[in-house]
C-alpha cells in the first residue's frame, strides 16, 4: 500500500543540461506545497545516501542510467523512486517532462501502485594485501566481468551451484536481473525477461570458440565467475561502478533478499505496449 509522500529527494543528471532547472522547479514546486525536499547531482552518491534516511520518495530527472544511480543510493532501504525521462530510453522511468507537473500530485498522494524489481548481489572477496578489497555490491542491472582497455579476449570460468559450466573465451560474461534484460544483456543477445519477474540471465559477449548461448537461471540459482586469463578486466556494477580485477579473482552472483521499488501511475500493462517504442529509442 502506498502512503502519502512526507519527505522527497530529488536526484537530477549533470549533464543534461534541462535537468537541474527542472529539479529546481519541482523542489520549489514540492516546498510551496509545505515538503520537506532535498536536491542533489545522481552524481553525488554519498551525499544522496547521507539523506535518504526518512526520505518516501526519490524523483529522479534523467535517463535510466540516473535511476540506477538512485538506485545505489537507497538500497538497501525501502525508498521509492520515480523516474522523470530526460534520456533517449526510458525502460525505467515513469514520467517524461510534459505529464510530471500534472502527474505529481496523485503520486504525492499516495495514489499508483509499487513495482518491486528484483536485484542481484555480487561478493568480490579479498585475493591478498595486494589485490582488491572485499566487498559486497547490489546490482539492478547487471554484474559484468570484461576485459580492460587491452583489446584481448578474456577467460572466465563459470560454476552454477557448485557446478562447473564452462570457460568463457570472450570481451567478457553478464549476469543480469530481468530489469537489466532489455541493457547491455540484450545488446549481446539475451532474451528479455518481464521486469517483475524473480529470473536472471547469464550471456557471454562475444565469446570466441567457446558457447555463445545465453542461459535464464532460476532466483537460487547461485553464479561464480572465476578471471584465469593473465589479461586485465574490471567488474562493472550498473556500468557506472567499475573495479579492476586481477587473474584468479572469483565473483559469487546471487539473487538478493533486497529490492528497488518504484512508484508507478501508470497501468501495469503498459511494459508489453511500450516495449517496441522503446527498443527503438522512442517514448
Amino acid at each position: 500500500m502506498v502512503t502519502v509522500m512526507k519527505r522527497v529527494g530529488i536526484l537530477y543528471h549533470p549533464m543534461k543540461e534541462e535537468a537541474e532547472p527542472l529539479a529546481k522547479k519541482l523542489k520549489e514546486f514540492l516546498g510551496s506545497n509545505g515538503l520537506p525536499v532535498w536536491l542533489c547531482s545522481a552524481w553525488e552518491g554519498g551525499t544522496a545516501r547521507a539523506q535518504v534516511d526518512g526520505t518516501d520518495l526519490i524523483l529522479s530527472i534523467g535517463g535510466d542510467g540516473t535511476i540506477l544511480r538512485a538506485a545505489q543510493a537507497v538500497i538497501p532501504g525501502s525508498t521509492l523512486i520515480t523516474g522523470i525521462n530526460l534520456g533517449r530510453l526510458g525502460f525505467m522511468t515513469e514520467l517524461s517532462v510534459a505529464e510530471v507537473m500534472a502527474k505529481l500530485p496523485a503520486l504525492l498522494a499516495g495514489e499508483g501502485w509499487i513495482d518491486k524489481r528484483s536485484l542481484l548481489e555480487a561478493e568480490l572477496p579479498a585475493l591478498d594485501e595486494w589485490h582488491e578489497s572485499p566487498g559486497v555490491f547490489y546490482a539492478l542491472n547487471d554484474v559484468v566481468v570484461a576485459r580492460g582497455a587491452v583489446a584481448r579476449v578474456i577467460y572466465v570460468e563459470v560454476s552454477i551451484d557448485g557446478e562447473p559450466l564452462t570457460t568463457y573465451k570472450a570481451d567478457g560474461v553478464i549476469v543480469a536481473t530481468a530489469t537489466g534484460s532489455t541493457g547491455y544483456a540484450l545488446a549481446a543477445g539475451g532474451p528479455i525477461l518481464h521486469p517483475q519477474a524473480k529470473e536472471s540471465v547469464l550471456v557471454p559477449i562475444l565469446p570466441h570458440l567457446s558457447s555463445a548461448y545465453a542461459m535464464v537461471l532460476p532466483s537460487t540459482a547461485a553464479v561464480k565467475l572465476r578471471l584465469v586469463s593473465t589479461q586485465p578486466a574490471i567488474l562493472s556494477i550498473d556500468g557506472h561502478i567499475n573495479l579492476p580485477l586481477s587473474s584468479g579473482a572469483t565473483i559469487t552472483v546471487k539473487h538478493s533478499s533486497h529490492t528497488v521499488r518504484f512508484l508507478r501511475i501508470h497501468p501495469e500493462t503498459s511494459f508489453y505496449g511500450s516495449l517496441e517504442q522503446n527498443l527503438k529509442g522512442k517514448r
